[in-house]
C-alpha cells in the first residue's frame, strides 16, 4: 500500500513538472525602468521562453514523494522540481544554498546531488544577526555556524548523500572559488537589500557568489516579488518584497547575465498594500495571533508572489 501510494505521488509530481514548465517560464528581456507610482494590483506576466528545460527527474520525483506530508503540502507554494529543472540543476553538481537554515530545500538537495556532488550553505554574516536583534548568546552559536551546520545537515539523509560543507557571506575561502556549478539565493536577498546602504551586506554577497562559480555557473533567484509600480523606498527589502527590475539591474552590475524568468512562483492573488509585509502570509501569518478571521484571509491569499529568476556567470 505505501510503496503503491509513493508510485502514485510520484506521477502525480512528474505530470505537474512537466506542465508547469511548458507553461511558466518567461523569456529573458531587458529590464523595465523602476516606477515609483502608487501600488496597483500585479499578476504573473507569461513569455515564451528560449531556455530549455531539464527533463523531469525521476529520481528527484522519488525524494520529493518520500518527504514528510507537511513538506509535501507546500509543493504547490513552493513548485520545487519545476524550480530546480528551471535553473537546471542536476544530480553530481556542487551547489551553494544561501539561508539553508533548517533544510527544507537542503533535504532534497543532499540526495539528489548524490555522492558524486555537493551542497554548500551560505549564511548571513554575525553582523546582519545583531542587526534583528540577536542576543549575544545566539550570537556565539553563529560563529560556530560552518562546521555545525554541515554536521547537522549530514544526519538529515541516509544512503546516496551529497558531502555538505557551509561558509558566511563575505568571508569565502580562496579554496571555494571558482568551484561551485550553481549557486541558490531563495527567498535570501530582501535583506541583504535592506541593509545594502548602511553595510554593504548585498554586495559582499553577490561578490561571493560570482567568485565562488565556475565560468558559466547558474545562479537561481527565488524572492518575494513586490508591484512593479511599488513605491521603491517600500520595496527596499525592509518589508520582505523588492522589485524584478531592482534585482536584475543588481546582479547585472556584479557581473552575471540575465537569462530568463519564470511565473513557476507567481501568486497573483498576493497584492500587498503600502502598510503590508511579506510575512503576514503564510507561514507565518504574523498579525494573526488573536485574529482567525484575518488569519483565514491570508491563508486565503496563500504564499507570497514570487519572481523566479534565473543568470549565469559568463564564460571565459
Amino acid at each position: 500500500m505505501e510503496k503503491s501510494l509513493i508510485a502514485l505521488i510520484t506521477s502525480i509530481i512528474a505530470a505537474i513538472s512537466i506542465t508547469g514548465c511548458e507553461s511558466g517560464n518567461q523569456t529573458a528581456s531587458t529590464a523595465p525602468t523602476q516606477s515609483a507610482a502608487p501600488m496597483q494590483s500585479m499578476a504573473a506576466t507569461t513569455e515564451p521562453s528560449q531556455v530549455k528545460q531539464a527533463p523531469a527527474s525521476s529520481d528527484l520525483a522519488s525524494i520529493l514523494a518520500a518527504q514528510p506530508e507537511a513538506v509535501i503540502a507546500r509543493y504547490p507554494s513552493r513548485n520545487p522540481q519545476q524550480t530546480l529543472e528551471f535553473f537546471g540543476i542536476q544530480p553530481g553538481m556542487t551547489v551553494v544554498e544561501a539561508l539553508p537554515g533548517g533544510g527544507w530545500y537542503s533535504k532534497l538537495l543532499i540526495p539528489y546531488l548524490g555522492n558524486e556532488g555537493e551542497l554548500v550553505g551560505a549564511n548571513y554574516p554575525t553582523g546582519m544577526y545583531k542587526l534583528f536583534g540577536y542576543d549575544d548568546e545566539r550570537l556565539a552559536k553563529l560563529a560556530n555556524w560552518p562546521t555545525d551546520w554541515p554536521a547537522t545537515a549530514q544526519t538529515w539523509v541516509e544512503g546516496k548523500a551529497a558531502p555538505v560543507s557551509g561558509f558566511v557571506m563575505g568571508d569565502l575561502a580562496d579554496s571555494k572559488k571558482g568551484t561551485a556549478d550553481a549557486v541558490l539565493l531563495i527567498r535570501a536577498l530582501h535583506n541583504l537589500a535592506r541593509f545594502e546602504e548602511q553595510h554593504g551586506f548585498m554586495s559582499r554577497a553577490l561578490q561571493d557568489t560570482f567568485d565562488v562559480l565556475k565560468p558559466g555557473g547558474i545562479v537561481g533567484i527565488v524572492q518575494h516579488a513586490a508591484p512593479s509600480d511599488a513605491d521603491d523606498a517600500w520595496a527596499s527589502g525592509s518589508k520582505g518584497y523588492l522589485k524584478k527590475t531592482f534585482v536584475i539591474e543588481q546582479m547585472q552590475a556584479a557581473g552575471f547575465e540575465y537569462v530568463a524568468a519564470s511565473d513557476i512562483n507567481a501568486n497573483p492573488r498576493d497584492l500587498p498594500g503600502a502598510n503590508d509585509v511579506v510575512w503576514r502570509l503564510p507561514p507565518t501569518l504574523a498579525g494573526s495571533k488573536d485574529d482567525e478571521a484575518r488569519a483565514a484571509a491570508m491563508r486565503a491569499i496563500g504564499e507570497s508572489n514570487r519572481m523566479t529568476l534565473k543568470f549565469v556567470k559568463p564564460a571565459i
